[in-house]
C-alpha cells in the first residue's frame, strides 16, 4: 500500500497576533464617588483604545512581541523545511520501501508534524498571554491616573469614547491621560511566557528479533 497521507504544513501565519488594543476589551472606568452632599454629575470622557495604541508603553510592547514573533517565527520556518524535505525523501522512496517500511516512517512523520503543530499553537499562545498580561499593567497605570483626573475636576462618572456618539470635547481628558502615562510609565518590559512544551505519546518500542529470541532462551 502506497503511503499517500501526508499532512499539510503549518503557515508561519498562525503566530500573528491581534493588535494589542484588541487583545482583550478594555475595562469600563468605574464611576468615581461623589463627594458627600454633591447632587450634580460631572462627565469625564477618554479614548481608551488610543492610549493603548499611543502610549509609549504601549508601543514598546507592541515591539518587544514583534521581535519575539519574528524569533519565533524564524524558528518554526527551520522547522516546516526540515519537514518538507523529509516528505519529499520519503516520497521519493515510495518505490523503493516497503509497505510496512513506508507506513512506519509515515506514522513517525505523522508525529514530527504534530509535534510542530503544538510547538506553533504553544508559541502563538505564549505571545497573547504575555501581550495581554503586558497591557493590563499599562491598564492599571492608565486606571490610575483617570481616578486621580476624575478626583481632581469632581468628576463622578467615567465613560470610554467608544460608548459615547456625540459629547462635548471639552470632557475628553484623553491628552491628559496620555501626558501622565508616559511621564509615570515611559517603558516597560514584556514578561514573556514560556511557551507550553510539546508533549507527544511516543509509541511503545518493540524488542529487537535478537533481543526477543535471547529471552525466549531464558
Amino acid at each position: 500500500m502506497s503511503f499517500t497521507r501526508w499532512v499539510a504544513l503549518f503557515s508561519l501565519s498562525a503566530l500573528a497576533l491581534v493588535a494589542p488594543a484588541q487583545a482583550q476589551t478594555p475595562p469600563t472606568p468605574a464611576a468615581v464617588p461623589s463627594p458627600a452632599g454633591s447632587t450634580g454629575i460631572s462627565i469625564l470622557v477618554v479614548d481608551v483604545q488610543s492610549l493603548l495604541q499611543n502610549s509609549k508603553s504601549a508601543k514598546m510592547v507592541r515591539q518587544q512581541i514583534e521581535q519575539k514573533r519574528a524569533e519565533y517565527a524564524k524558528e518554526i520556518s527551520k522547522q516546516e523545511e526540515s519537514l518538507r524535505s523529509e516528505r519529499d525523501s520519503l516520497q521519493r522512496q515510495q518505490s523503493s520501501l516497503s509497505a510496512e517500511a513506508l507506513n512506519q516512517k509515515g506514522r513517525e512523520f505523522q508525529a514530527k508534524v504534530n509535534e510542530l503543530d503544538k510547538s506553533v499553537q504553544g508559541k502563538r499562545q505564549s505571545l497573547e498571554r504575555s501581550n495581554v498580561e503586558a497591557l493590563e499593567k499599562i491598564q492599571e497605570a492608565m486606571l490610575k491616573i483617570i481616578t486621580d483626573i476624575a478626583k481632581e475636576r469632581k468628576a463622578n462618572l467615567v465613560f470610554q469614547r467608544s460608548e459615547l456618539v456625540l459629547f462635548d470635547q471639552g470632557f475628553d481628558v484623553t491628552d491628559e491621560v496620555l501626558q501622565k502615562l508616559d511621564e509615570q510609565l515611559p517603558t516597560l518590559t514584556v514578561n514573556f511566557v514560556a511557551p507550553a512544551a510539546a508533549t507527544a505519546a511516543a509509541p511503545a518500542a518493540e524488542a529487537p528479533p535478537a533481543q526477543a529470541a535471547a529471552k525466549k532462551k531464558k
